[in-house]
């Protein structure tokens, strides 16, 4: 099965980079894993879900504020996600994006085979390189969540993503 593990940020927003940090750190861990690239990204909506083409799983990570506390580890398919909206009106949330790319007959991975890990972050707003202590804690957690996914632990199925 081809699956893409993206890590999803900005890298000067702080707690935001905190996705394309764990991407980083899963890169040596699972070189030479086979049918898995890894690879960080910056853009959300139609842009993300065209990155997704080709690919028959996707482990999306990024930063979220739900109101959790900070460091959580949170296991979603993108009809879980607590936004369903863009901050931009000329674009689109997740699962939007990923219905009109199934529209348009691209080859996507179905939404029960795209799972978020999301960590619960502090401070997504000042501009800086390093992250918030709770949440550098939490990247051994998410990659651990990513190497569940990937194998199929039972773990995961305990998780807010278990079906």
């Amino acid at each position: 099965m081809r699956t893409l593990v993206l890590g999803l940020g900005n890298p000067i927003l702080r707690d935001d980079s905190v996705g394309l940090r764990v991407a980083q750190a899963l890169r040596p861990i699972l070189d030479g894993v086979r049918g898995v690239e890894i690879s960080e990204d910056y853009h959300g909506g139609l842009r993300l879900m065209e990155r997704l083409v080709g690919y028959e799983r996707a482990i999306i990570i990024d930063a979220i504020r739900s109101g959790a506390p900070i460091g959580s580890i949170h296991l979603l398919y993108p009809d879980d996600t607590p936004t369903r909206h863009s901050a931009s009106s000329h674009d689109a949330d997740l699962v939007t994006a990923l219905e009109i790319g199934r529209r348009s007959g691209a080859d996507l991975p179905r939404t029960e085979d795209v799972l978020l890990v999301a960590i619960e972050v502090a401070d997504v707003e000042t501009f800086g390189e390093t992250l918030t202590p709770e949440v550098e804690a939490a990247i051994p957690s998410a990659i651990r969540a990513v190497q569940d996914a990937l194998t199929g632990a039972p773990g995961l199925v305990s998780g807010s993503a278990g079906r």
